[in-house]
């Protein structure tokens, strides 16, 4: 076969395999009832309403603590 007819039935596979993977993407989406999708917003929009944990910022005496640890290098040399 010539290279080109090759290439043009890779392409046909792949457009019927990606329609294939969008279809049983869609029949999951439709099998939810409208009482599962709210149940899941509202479980998604507690956990995003929830504040996030506190950050622990080093000190720079802990930074620069290490003399091989790089940042420790950077910070000595300015």
């Amino acid at each position: 076969m010539r290279p080109w007819k090759l290439l043009g039935l890779a392409g046909l596979a792949g457009v019927a395999a990606g329609g294939a993977v969008r279809l049983r993407d869609e029949r999951q989406r439709r099998a939810h009832s409208p009482d599962d999708v709210r149940a899941r917003l509202h479980e998604r929009q507690a956990a995003a309403a929830q504040p996030p944990e506190p950050v622990v910022r080093a000190t720079p005496a802990e930074l620069t603590a290490g003399r091989r640890h790089r940042l420790a290098g950077l910070l000595r040399n300015r």
